[in-house]
Order: C-alpha cells, then structure tokens, then sequence
C-alpha cells in the first residue's frame, strides 16, 4: 500500500505487507476516526490489555483513567502497545481459509509518560472534549482541582506507528471461482442513534449541535 518505511523494526509489516502503511497521515486519520484504544502492557510478567478512549494532540496519543487505577500505575514509565482498530466489512469467500475482514488498524509503540503538571493535564482534558464535541467544554461546570488530581492521563509519542489496511472483495483462487456459494463483502457502518436526554433535564434545554452531529468511525 505504502512506499514509506517503516519507523522501527517492530512497526514492520511480516505478514500481508502489502497492507501496511507508514505515513502519519494515514495513521491520523485512522486515530481521529476511532476513539476507542485498547492498551497492551506486562504486569507481574502476564500481558493485560484495557479498553479505553484515546485522543490525538499533534505527534502524542493520549488517554486517561483514575489515578487509583493500577492499570494506570502499570503502565507510566513502561512499554506499551496501542492499538486502534475500524472494522469496515466482512469479506465472506468461496471457502473458510479466505474469509477475511476490511479493516483500518493503528498500532504505536513506546514509553507511556503521564502528565504531572496540573495546566498540561486541564488542556489534554480540554483538547479530548473539543475533539469529540466542539463547544462543550465551555458549557461545562468548571473542573475541581481534586477531579483533576485524581485523573491519571498517560501520552505516548507517534514515533513508532503503523498502520494496516484491508480492503476489497474475497481473494478466492481461479479454481473457486465457480463455486456455487455466495460471495462479497457486508459493509459494517457505525450510526449514531437519536439522543436520549437524562430525565431530571430542565426541558428548556435543547440538544446541542454537537451532540446532534457527533459521528466517529468515519
């Protein structure tokens, strides 16, 4: 897919490199259409991986938790693993070996660091915010030092990323083709549904743009 090289050996495409791609727009675009991360780490010497939500700030990841989470004490100062993953089709074949997925995928890897300076935290916090909703954060109830004290947010640099990409209909081979059973891709599209309001809302207050136009996953 990408002439580009890959920053690290282990950012490398073994298998299927054909579908890696190295340029940073390409692994931007994938991180701000998908929020939701998942971090890979070693504790006690076993892999744990978390679900969580990460948000992009020029060259840094990001993503945050409590800070009496061990997840979050684990992982500061270590080496870590992002992964963000789109999933766009099911590619159904001929036979069960070719079955496949279309996919946009971004893994990054490196020293997680976590933010220690009170002004720093407040601006990823805020910056998190106006991605996902632009607007809002103004409308919120200002942040209490102790909510911000107790919020752990780790960063990781963008230095070794890549990206893997899955497109297209089934590679059955020429002797399949004839095969009398279905084949293509099922597209798989991400909707936002209407917005639900909290029941102890003042009914004056109306659903705002930024709820109403929220999407992700495009």
């Amino acid at each position: 897919m990408t002439a580009a090289k890959a920053p690290s050996d282990r950012t490398r495409a073994r298998r299927m490199h054909e579908k890696a791609a190295y340029e940073r727009a390409t692994i931007d675009a994938i991180l701000d259409a998908m929020p939701v991360a998942h971090v890979g780490y070693v504790k006690d010497g076993a892999p744990v991986v978390i679900p969580t939500l990460q948000w992009r700030i020029g060259d840094q990841i990001y993503w945050h938790g409590s800070t009496a989470s061990r997840t979050q004490r684990s992982a500061s100062d270590a080496q870590v693993c992002v992964t963000v993953t789109l999933t766009d089709a099911m590619v159904l074949a001929r036979s069960g070996l070719e079955h496949s997925v279309n996919f946009r995928s971004v893994m990054v890897f490196g020293t997680a660091r976590a933010l220690t300076d009170p002004a720093e935290k407040a601006e990823a916090l805020r910056m998190m915010m106006e991605q996902m909703f632009p607007g809002r954060w103004e409308q919120l109830r200002p942040m209490t030092a102790q909510e911000l004290k107790a919020t752990a947010i780790l960063t990781l640099p963008l230095t070794e990323a890549s990206a893997k990409i899955g497109t297209g209909m089934p590679t059955d081979p020429p002797e399949d083709l004839a095969t009398p059973v279905w084949a293509g891709i099922l597209p798989i599209q991400l909707t936002m549904g209407q917005p639900i309001a909290d029941p102890s809302l003042a009914p004056e207050i109306t659903v705002p743009d930024h709820v109403k136009n929220y999407r992700f996953g495009g």
